[in-house]
């Protein structure tokens, strides 16, 4: 598991999903852009709960790696968004005419939630 420290608080989610939020992230800086987005987190009692973050090229965010004595949190749809927002953002950086992925305006509802408010 992955504590993410942001604007003075802190969640803990699956490690892989912290990976790709803070690659995700760094992308979106670069574009001079922003998304909101919501991930799956470790509730202090144990239950799974959903954060949600404005990421954008002011956000100051830490992943830390946490023992944790609960099951790792997977997402592998919305790590593989991720992945796709963060492609585009690279290439519409490089000069690519890729369409806008600053914004999450193509979310895929795999009926998990994390959609729902992208």
């Amino acid at each position: 598991m992955d504590r993410i420290f942001y604007a003075g608080d802190s969640i803990l989610t699956g490690s892989a999903i912290a990976k790709a939020l803070l690659e995700y992230a760094g992308a979106l800086a670069k574009a001079d852009t922003s998304a909101t987005v919501e991930i799956p987190t470790r509730l202090d009692d144990g239950e799974v709960g959903r954060s949600t973050f404005l990421v954008g090229p002011a956000s100051q965010l830490v992943s830390d790696t946490e023992p944790s004595d609960s099951e790792e949190i997977v997402d592998a749809a919305l790590i593989e968004y991720f992945h796709e927002q963060t492609r585009r953002l690279e290439f519409r950086s490089a000069g690519g005419r890729a369409g806008p992925a600053g914004v999450a305006s193509e979310p895929v509802d795999d009926g998990s939630g994390w959609a729902d408010e992208l």
